[in-house]
């Protein structure tokens, strides 16, 4: 790996994925920066901490040889970094959580308002510093008041939506800015069921703690324990079997599709046409029972454990999970040709929440919602770890960037998983399922990044040594929904408000996932 320009000395990380880390100074996070720019990399993670060394704040850039995690030490009481918000837009609301969290602040950010705290702890404790006490009770604290950015004009009014919804998803406010019906502007505030998960991984055992990132956001549980076991194992110098391998790849590509049925029947139910909602329902439904059938979990929590995974399979499932793959998709195929042939259906995703290209690039919108803006990067096809470094997945691209388009990724998608799951099960390696993985005496670090339904996963992982018990130092988590959920501000302007949940669903990002 090079980052051309640059000359501090990268070490690989041993995982099954292309990733290195390196300790740079302030000014090398700041030439980083505008080299990876320049060179067409982005920006897939930014986060702060506080260990006893020091503070530090860390960004893992993503580049067409890997994934690039760089550490930068904030020495003799710094509290302060570069900015990384002129270089890239998705950085500011990372930066933000990272003044919330660990009291690390981007110098001259022009946003340094809170994102994770609501005042749910004082505005001078930072929960990931080490001299915060973990149990520590605050007074009742009044909900601080959050400056909207507000849009003046003849005419011009504000509709709030939320924090509490109709439905059953997680709380998020959106502020929309009004003329009649017309958008002029969507302001998101996140982070009103803030969970503590960083926090509390430091306090868990490692090898137990796949259990907690299966929970950061339920509908990726596998794209998380797997991201995190790759760390460990990375940390740990533990190789997992290629039949361990085959049947992570197994349970993440029957999780893509359960997920891409659920949002195919919604999309459907949110332009009117719930025949679309009840057919994939039910399709939806069948696909999860057999993974409860099969591997003892509808949505196949706890299935991916540090050293492989926590069962095997039988002949007889072999035979089962191929035959459902035949139906569903003779099904989805059914269904593909009603929805791109009802024109009312059309009349609503076409041209609606459109995100150009150009703007997909400046903005680093990325996974499905990406891809279907010409963003051509999915990572089991440009950085494929096994055994989709033997599947030759196929990529689903659009460049339309509007409702139909991201219809249309997820109808390919569905289409590539259900081949790659036949295909993994006629390859099923013999073999053992899990690997013993022993913690070293030294400290260490390791990173996990899995292509999820939604997008990448990275984690990045760092072990205390034996003397202290063989503890996590820090665990972090990062979910595609960050970069996404400012895009969705701008793929709604100059919609009408009665399409704000069509576009929404069509992104369909993790409240949870991003509200570590």
């Amino acid at each position: 790996m090079n980052i051309p320009g640059l000359n501090f000395d990268l070490q690989r990380v041993l995982a099954p994925v292309p990733i290195w880390h390196a300790r740079v100074t302030a000014d090398d996070w700041r030439a980083a920066a505008l080299a990876v720019r320049e060179a067409g990399g982005r920006l897939l993670a930014l986060w702060g901490g506080a260990p006893t060394t020091g503070a530090t704040v860390c960004v893992a850039y993503v580049m067409a040889d890997g994934l690039v995690w760089l550490e930068l030490s904030l020495e003799d009481g710094q509290s302060s970094y570069p900015d990384l918000v002129p270089f890239f837009p998705a950085a500011a609301r990372m930066q933000r959580a990272a003044i919330d969290l660990s009291g690390i602040r981007a110098e001259g950010a022009q946003d340094q308002r809170p994102w994770l705290n609501h005042g749910a702890w004082p505005t001078g404790h930072f929960p990931l510093r080490h001299d915060a006490e973990a149990a520590q009770a605050f007074p009742e604290a009044l909900l601080l008041d959050y400056a909207f950015v507000r849009v003046e004009g003849d005419g011009v009014h504000e509709i709030a939506v939320g924090p509490v919804h109709a439905g059953v998803i997680e709380p998020g406010h959106f502020r929309f800015s009004v003329v009649g019906e017309k958008v002029l502007r969507l302001e998101q505030r996140l982070g009103y069921t803030h969970k503590g998960i960083e926090q509390r991984m430091t306090q868990l055992p490692p090898l137990q703690a796949h259990r907690l990132a299966g929970r950061v956001s339920g509908d990726s549980t596998v794209a998380y324990a797997w991201a995190y076991s790759m760390a460990l194992e990375a940390a740990t110098r533990c190789e997992i079997s290629p039949r361990a391998a085959s049947l992570r790849a197994l349970l993440l590509e029957r999780e893509r599709v359960a997920n891409h049925l659920g949002d195919l029947g919604a999309l459907g139910n949110d332009a009117a046409f719930a025949f679309g909602l009840a057919q994939f329902s039910r399709l939806r439904e069948d696909w999860l029972r057999l993974s409860h059938a099969v591997f003892g979990h509808r949505l196949l929590m706890d299935c991916v454990v540090p050293g492989g995974v926590a069962c095997d399979i039988e002949r007889a499932h072999i035979d089962q999970l191929c035959r459902q793959c035949d139906a569903v998709q003779r099904e989805v195929q059914t269904l593909h040709a009603v929805y791109d042939e009802h024109a009312g259906l059309q009349d609503r995703f076409m041209s609606t929440g459109r995100v150009s290209p150009a703007l997909a690039a400046k903005l680093g919108l990325t996974g499905l919602a990406g891809r279907a803006s010409a963003q051509a990067w999915d990572l089991r096809c440009d950085h494929p770890a096994p055994p989709y470094d033997l599947l030759q997945v196929k990529m689903a691209t659009h460049r339309n960037g509007d409702v139909a388009a991201r219809v249309a990724v997820r109808f390919d998608e569905v289409f590539e998983s259900l081949r790659l799951i036949r295909e993994i099960l006629a390859e099923l390696p013999a073999g053992d399922v899990r690997q013993k993985v022993c913690l070293p005496d030294h400290a260490s670090r390791g990173a996990g990044w899995v292509e999820g339904w939604r997008g990448e996963v990275f984690v990045a992982l760092e072990l205390d040594d034996a003397a202290r018990q063989h503890r996590i130092r820090r665990c972090h988590f990062h979910d595609p929904s960050w970069q996404n959920w400012p895009v969705l501000e701008h793929a709604v302007i100059g919609n009408i408000v009665p399409d704000f949940p069509l576009i929404n669903k069509s992104f369909n990002l993790s409240y949870s996932g991003q509200d570590l």
